[in-house]
């Protein structure tokens, strides 16, 4: 008679959720790309809209198939609407900037929202935060300044927009911790998108001819249908993956992965754009990763320490 090992199945979950996060750190990307590209002749309001109008239809069916309610409750509509206002805000700003600057430089100034969480947790919520995690975040602003300053004489204001999308992005994890606890992932997901859309569809029926850079509609062409749909289909993959792996597998071993994410970006940059990060913004990129790597440490360190007493 044969027996399993009580070890086996729990690191059968966790190299899941490993799957799984490496899953997002590959169609994460995916999804930058497919925006630079529709950029490209498409507004970036119209692009940011399609993200969200693709994610709501994608899940539809998962909510209805998994016979999920499509209903919310009151109390819950509120924090919902502020979701999806923080990410439409995070969207529309990392998208503005990744149509001029290289993926890489956006998504490294992007990462600093973890940081810009640990700061709001510590200040504003009394959350348990030591001096050594304050001063990693300080050290991922350093290096966010290398990576803004070349982007800045590049690029002008526009380099500043991955700064709006780590302040929304914050805000937007925030408020999801408090929301997962009442609705499954993929409710969550499609009432997102639903919200999201209802917020950007009106902007484009006003804006349409008014020659408003960011807002006015275009009818796509030819290939753009394709980068458009593809922005909402890998918006939608990659987080229902990021969220599965961390169902699986705890949110410390899957954390660090994340910055896997930088490199694909960075690769995928010079594969299909030919962009690629100067000497002083890799030098940034490597103190962001570095610090919030080191910041990772320290929580798991902290998270010991009550066990062991």
């Amino acid at each position: 008679m044969t027996s399993t090992h009580p070890n086996s199945a729990s690191n059968d979950r966790v190299l899941t959720g490993v799957v799984l996060m490496l899953g997002f750190c590959i169609t994460a990307p995916l999804l930058d790309v497919a925006a630079k590209l529709a950029a490209g002749t498409i507004p970036v309001g119209q692009v940011t809209t399609a993200r969200f109008v693709v994610q709501a239809l994608l899940m539809a069916p998962l909510v209805a198939a998994m016979r999920l309610s499509f209903g919310v409750g009151r109390a819950q509509w509120l924090a919902l609407t502020l979701r999806a206002v923080f990410l439409l805000i995070s969207t529309f700003c990392f998208i503005a900037a990744i149509r001029v600057m290289p993926l890489a430089d956006a998504l490294a100034i992007a990462f600093i929202a973890p940081f810009i969480v640990l700061l709001i947790g510590k200040y504003a919520l009394g959350e348990d935060v030591g001096p050594r995690r304050v001063a990693a975040a300080i050290v991922g602003f350093v290096g966010v300044l290398f990576v803004i300053q070349p982007s800045f004489a590049a690029f002008g204001v526009i380099s500043l927009f991955p700064l709006g999308t780590a302040v929304s992005f914050a805000l937007y994890i925030l408020v999801t911790r408090g929301l997962s606890r009442w609705l499954h992932p993929v409710a969550l997901q499609f009432h997102t998108g639903l919200i999201a859309s209802l917020l950007c569809l009106p902007v484009l029926v006003l804006a349409q001819g008014s020659g408003a850079v960011m807002f006015d509609p275009v009818w796509p062409q030819g290939m753009a249908w394709l980068w458009l749909v593809g922005v909402g289909f890998f918006a939608a993959v990659s987080h229902m993956m990021m969220t599965y792996a961390l169902s699986y597998a705890p949110s410390a071993t899957l954390a660090p992965m994340q910055y896997l994410e930088l490199p694909m970006a960075t690769l995928l940059g010079f594969l299909v754009f030919q962009d690629f990060p100067n000497r002083l913004a890799l030098l940034g990129i490597v103190i962001i990763i570095a610090a919030g790597l080191y910041m990772i440490h320290r929580e798991r360190v902290t998270a010991r320490s009550p066990a062991r007493a």
